[in-house]
């Protein structure tokens, strides 16, 4: 049997190139390999101040968009369409160490911004973020999570929640999750090549991958290539970055011979910008293709996204009957 993949994303709004070379584009790939699960989480998405309708609308339009990107409909859940997982939220909140979640990196920087907008208001749901993300992990005993950097502190909260649970009923339960190691490049602003591709950042930081060609062309033109503040010999933080691009978009030709150009001397940024652009360009023309096709079936997209979340609630449901047995809770037969 294949191994099982967990993974989600929030509901963010427009995809950008940041977001698919660092994840979408993994998750496609590993759909050969792997039974995939990958949920669209708007609980996740409350945390922070939002508008209901927004919320909505950025749901479906993340699904659209991933599916356009070439994610499988049958992969594919949204995390409010299956109650299971707050529902074992709360049970895991029973395991999870206060002072633990207290020092998760998300839970401060959040906070921070939300003090720093002078909303001086911090949800319960904020601090309990990564009790649901492990929640959203172990209701599907999932074999691996491929995660980033930034997420592999939640990753070893869940394994910790998973441990503790199986020490207290008495059963090995929970297998512990383990990271997916995969090679996800680090996409960075073009405008300002010190900071990620965000959409927090300001419209000019990000390229959408549906974006039309003369604004992708514009904002490669426009990339930053060398603020100056690159010790002599070393490759500036912006040029490093349009190769990442280069790369990530698969023109490896291309990479090879500009890389070489580069380390002969010889190479003009104006070349390189030419390629990157050239790269995104055909990338971005076939997915705003698909999803003209996914749009043209919108209706029907929703009722099979309906359907998938249904058939995958019923992991989320085996579980959560089985976790309150353990506990030691009132249960009801499905």
């Amino acid at each position: 049997m294949k191994k099982r993949v967990l993974s989600a994303i929030q509901p963010t709004g427009d995809m950008h190139y940041g977001n698919y070379f660092g994840a979408v584009q993994n998750w496609v790939k590993l759909q050969e390999k792997y039974e995939c699960l990958y949920g669209v989480v708007d609980y996740h998405a409350m945390t922070m101040p939002y508008k209901p309708k927004k919320l909505r609308e950025n749901t479906w339009e993340l699904i659209f968009n991933l599916i356009a990107l070439g994610v499988k409909e049958e992969n594919l859940f949204i995390q409010s369409l299956i109650p299971e997982h707050t529902e074992l939220c709360w049970i895991f909140n029973n395991y999870a160490a206060m002072g633990r979640v207290e020092n998760m990196t998300q839970f401060k920087d959040k906070s921070q911004q939300s003090t720093a907008k002078s909303e001086g208001f911090i949800s319960v749901g904020l601090f309990d973020y990564p009790v649901l993300q492990a929640a959203d992990i172990l209701i599907y005993k999932a074999d691996y999570v491929p995660v980033g950097a930034d997420q592999k502190q939640h990753l070893e909260l869940t394994r910790e929640i998973a441990q503790r649970f199986n020490n207290q009923v008495g059963t090995e339960y929970f297998a512990l999750p383990e990271i997916l190691f995969t090679e996800t490049p680090k996409i960075r602003s073009t405008a300002d090549p010190s900071r990620k591709m965000s959409k927090s950042a300001g419209e000019k930081h990000i390229i959408s991958v549906f974006a039309d060609e003369q604004v992708i062309r514009k904002r490669i033109r426009s990339a930053v290539t060398d603020a100056g503040d690159t010790p002599e010999g070393e490759m500036s933080d912006g040029v490093k970055n349009l190769f990442e691009l280069l790369k990530a978009a698969g023109d490896m030709d291309s990479h090879a011979s500009l890389m070489e150009d580069y380390e002969n001397g010889q190479m003009q940024y104006s070349v390189l910008k030419e390629a990157v652009a050239e790269a995104l360009v055909s990338l971005s023309l076939a997915f705003t293709e698909k999803k003209k096709a996914v749009l043209a079936e919108k209706k029907d997209v929703k009722y099979r996204i309906k359907q998938s979340s249904g058939k995958i609630r019923k992991l989320a449901q085996q579980t959560v009957r089985e976790v309150k047995d353990l506990c030691g809770l009132v249960n009801v037969k499905f």
